[in-house]
This record gives structure tokens, sequence and C-alpha cells, in this order.
């Protein structure tokens, strides 16, 4: 068997063993050492005493290059984004922003599902962890909505919805594990975020109230509050906007010049600032430690995958899988445009079977090289494009489809993580629950993705202006 039958065969077992329940980076790892023995063997005609050989070299491979790459600076942006976010909770800022929505859009119909949609993308401005975020609004918001009479399922399902949007709106730790992977600037996607994710949560709210006004009692409003209490709810959410503001400046330098610092010191700043303000909000040690151990138990989680899935990009290589399915979706008789929804769906199905990060891990080293010879290839022109956007854009407008492709894996079932941590965190509601609760939501995605591919001018407009295309 020749190095692509070699990776069909191993990557069809992957994808066996992940169905079957296997966790992705242990899945890939294990897919991505055999294939490698079998290549290295392969080479030696299978003779019986080369196999130690292919057994050797193949283990030092996929020792090596998972500790080459998660090395990288880049990468400890992740656990940064994400002690921001468990921080912020302590600093009692969650809170503040709840109440805030809820004194401000509590008066529409559904208002205080759309409190916790704006709430929660104001929170995810300052978390990169979707899982963080659901966590925490699961204990806030929840028990506001069931007491005043919002169906559980529903209340369950707006808090594990919205929770998706920490994976869009920066600081995102997936978009920085996208950047890395498609060694794209990092500060341009982050910024690129912004704009969608708060195109997403209006969407989002925009839905709850239609269903809000179709729906006899389906969320009723909050009213009699003076605008007075409106006001004196904002200092609350100063300190979000401040740390934002920090982050923004620190990295991007709107006053023109070179940044003041590269993204990860722009989040390590961004987390001592939150820390400061817990400490003043009277975060303690238990407190403090529980932010630590919680930030260090998502970190690792994602770095697992990621190193898992480095091993199995090795064998890809060798199998040059990649290059056979650019070359082959550039031979494609339909249009570019077509190609590319055909692949979005694709990830739609995957989403079903796999977590976000592994999802992404495991299929941007095939699937990024065509979408770009799709546009024209590397370093190509707007003017010379299928797109109408150049290399770069076309990869931060990719990317930003792709997450939010990637944020429906979230909530859809059976493994959608959002859904399991919402009933984790409430006894009182069921995994079912949470997902019937959810699925309206799937009406909104598809509208945000077909804005964003219709417009990509909501993607590319604030990296534009740091990159000038």
């Amino acid at each position: 068997m020749d190095a692509t039958g070699i990776g069909i065969a191993v990557t069809s077992g992957m994808l066996v063993l992940v169905v079957l329940g296997m966790r992705v980076g242990f899945a890939a790892a294990l897919a991505g050492l055999v294939g490698l023995v079998w290549i290295f063997w392969s080479k030696k005609g299978y003779d019986a005493d080369q196999f130690m050989w292919a057994l050797t070299v193949a283990v030092k491979t996929a020792g090596q290059v998972p500790n080459s790459k998660i090395s990288s600076q880049a990468l400890s942006l992740i656990p940064t984004f994400i002690l921001i976010g468990f921080l912020a909770y302590y600093a009692g800022l969650t809170k503040a922003l709840f109440e805030a929505a809820k004194r401000w859009v509590g008066w529409l119909p559904g208002g205080l599902a759309v409190a916790t949609v704006f709430a929660t993308a104001g929170f995810a401005a300052v978390s990169g962890a979707s899982v963080a975020t659901s966590a925490v609004f699961s204990r806030i918001a929840i028990p506001e909505m069931l007491k005043i009479g919002y169906d559980k399922r529903f209340a369950a399902g707006v808090v594990a919805a919205a929770g998706t949007l920490a994976s869009l709106i920066p600081p995102s730790a997936i978009l920085v594990i996208y950047a890395i992977i498609v060694e794209q600037d990092v500060g341009a996607l982050l910024l690129a975020g912004f704009i969608p994710g708060a195109f997403s949560a209006v969407i989002y709210g925009g839905l709850i109230i239609v269903l809000a006004m179709v729906f006899k009692n389906f969320g009723p409003p909050v009213r009699g509050y003076s605008w007075g209490q409106k006001f004196r709810s904002l200092p609350g959410v100063f300190p979000i906007f401040f740390v934002v503001m920090i982050i923004i400046f620190f990295i991007y330098n709107p006053f023109g010049g070179d940044a003041w610092g590269t993204p990860t010191e722009g989040g390590a700043l961004g987390a001592f600032v939150v820390f400061l303000m817990a400490l003043a909000k009277g975060m303690r040690w238990p407190q403090f430690k529980e932010a630590l151990l919680e930030t260090a138990k998502l970190s690792v989680m994602i770095f697992t995958i990621i190193w898992g899935v480095l091993i199995y990009v090795r064998f890809l290589g060798f199998a040059d899988l990649p290059g056979l399915f650019s070359d082959w979706v550039g031979s494609l008789d339909q249009s570019p445009m077509l190609t590319l929804i055909y692949i979005l769906l694709a990830y739609a199905v995957l989403g079903m079977f796999m977590d976000a990060i592994g999802m992404l891990v495991l299929t941007l080293p095939v699937v990024y090289p065509a979408v770009i010879a799709l546009n024209g290839g590397e370093g190509v022109s707007a003017a010379d494009s299928a797109f109408g956007m150049s290399s770069v854009g076309f990869s931060i407008w990719f990317g930003i489809i792709v997450v939010k492709m990637a944020e429906l894996c979230l909530i859809t079932p059976p493994i959608g993580l959002n859904c399991f941590v919402v009933a984790g965190v409430r006894k009182d509601i069921s995994v079912q629950e949470v997902f019937w609760g959810v699925s309206p939501f799937f009406i909104a995605d598809a509208l945000t993705i077909a804005g964003l591919i219709a417009f990509p001018a909501i993607v590319l407009y604030l990296p534009g202006l740091l990159l000038g295309f």
C-alpha cells in the first residue's frame, strides 16, 4: 500500500475511534503514531527486522513535534485569556453585567433572555472560553429567568447558546489556535472577531424577541426600572470595557506607530488588571486557588488536544493528504462558493461527533490549503481572486466563518459541550432539556453565517484598518 492509501486507512480508523467515543486528542495521537510506523516500515518493504527501526523513528518524531509546536509563545495566550474570565467572575463583573443588561433591555419581549445574551457577549470580551462562560451564567441568569416564569428548557438553551459567543468575541482561545495553525496574524484575527461576535449576539437577541412575540408567555418582560436605576447600573460594567481597552491599546496601538507589546503580553497585562480588580472586590485565597485550578484544567484539555493532533498532522505530511485534497477540490467543476458551502456543511456534520477545538486542529491542515487554492492561492490580490479578497483577507474571513461553524459543535447533539456544562451546573435540568432549548438558535447561527458570507466587510473592516487591505 502506498503512502496515500496508508493515509486514508489510518484517517478512517481514527474517525471510527472518535465516533466510538475516544477523545479526539488521544485518537489523533494514536492514529498519527500508527501511521508514522506504517509509512516508515513500508519504505523498508515490511522487513520484519526493520519494524523496530520504524517504531523508534516514529516515536522520536511523535515526541519532538508536540514540544516544538506547543512551546510557541503565541499559545501562552490561551491560559491567560481563560484566567481573565475566571478572575472576572470572582471580581463580580458577571453579576454587574447581567444586572445592567436586565435593567436596560429587560422591558423587551423575552427581555431577560436578551439581557443574558448581551451580558454573555460582554463577558466574552474578557473570557476566552465558552465552557467557562456557560458555567458562570448558568449560576447567574437561569435562576433569574426561572423566577419570573421562563420555561427551564429555554432558559438553559439561552445560556448554552449565548456561551458560544466567547469563541468569536476576543479574547478567544479558538481564534488563537486558528491563527497559529494557518500562520496568520493573531492580532488581526482577534480584531476581526469583534463585529461578527456583536452581529451574532444581535441575531440571537432578535430571534428571542420574535419567539417571545409569537408564543404567549414564552419570555415575560421585566419592567419597573427607572432611568436613575438604569444609569446607576452602568458603573459596574466599566471595568469590563477598561480591561478590553487595555488589551486592544496594548496590542494594536491605535495612536499609530509600533504596537506596545505582543498579544501574549497584552493578555498577561489584562489578567493582572482583572486580578487586582478581584482583590479589590474581596477575592481571597480559596477563590483565587479555584480560578487557577479551573484555568489549569481547561488549558490542559486544550493543549492535550493540540499535541495529539499535531502528531497526526505530521503523519498527514508524510502521506501528502493535504496536497491531494487541495488538488481534488481545485479540480471540481463547480463554482468556488458552492465548494466552500459544501465544506462548511461538512463542518456542521463533523460538529455532531467532535468538540470545536479538536475539529479545527484536526481538519485545518487538510482543508485550509484547499480553500486558499479556491481563492486563487497564496499571495493572490483581491482583483485576481475568486472571492474578491486578497489571500490575507480571505484567510481572516474564512477563519471567522469556520470558528462560527465550530461554535455549533458546542451546542450540537450528541456531544455539545456547553449543553453538558449547563446541565452539570443545574442539576434540575437534564442534558436532553438543554438540547431542546438550544434548537431555535441553530436558525440564528444559520442567519449569522449567511450574513458573514454575503457581507465580508462585517469581518474585514477592523483588520483592514490594521493591515491596510
